[in-house]
């Protein structure tokens, strides 16, 4: 039962604070369920969300979900996603009724301003704590590097990059 209540209480953190949603929710999850709790090494949670990364839907349920799953079976997996959908669905609410109604007003403006760059920062983080662990060679920076091209200038969903990106690995890797 203690376990269950860390698990939720963890990912409650995580969707109260993750302002800008899945990938600037990333290094929180990171914080808790490597740093905080050691439920993962740092390695195990590059793989969880690659694996993430590479199913449909938003990545923070899915974190949640394996990292219950891991500790708890599904009782953990059930209590970590409901961790972390339940504060945002009722900030959500809460804030929708409140945006809709002052969003012209300058205060506001003035706050979504200050607070978009410091999710892009957060994403920053996760690209600068990742790299070290996911581009371990040149054949795999070429991977990143063409992901990237594929995905800024071809346009290309990031579904297919992520599928092409699988199927390399086993052909060249296997």
């Amino acid at each position: 039962m203690m376990t269950l209540l860390a698990l939720f209480f963890s990912f409650v953190r995580v969707g109260v604070f993750g302002y800008g949603g899945g990938p600037s929710m990333i290094p929180l999850i990171e914080a808790e369920v490597v740093d905080v709790h050691q439920w993962m090494s740092t390695g195990e949670f590059i793989d969880a969300l690659a694996m993430g990364n590479a199913l449909p839907g938003p990545i923070t349920i899915k974190m949640a979900a394996y990292t219950g799953y891991k500790i708890a079976g599904v009782p953990g997996a059930v209590t970590a996603t409901l961790g972390i959908f339940l504060p945002s669905m009722i900030l959500m609410l809460i804030l929708a009724t409140l945006f809709l109604r002052y969003k012209e007003m300058p205060h506001v403006q003035a706050t979504l301003k200050a607070v978009r760059p410091a999710v892009v920062a957060l994403l920053a983080i996760v690209v600068y704590d990742m790299l070290p662990s996911s581009v371990t060679s040149w054949h795999t920076g070429a991977i990143a590097a063409v992901t990237f091209i594929i995905i800024v200038y071809m346009k290309i969903h990031p579904a297919f990059a992520i599928a092409g990106a699988a199927l390399f690995g086993l052909i060249a890797y296997h």
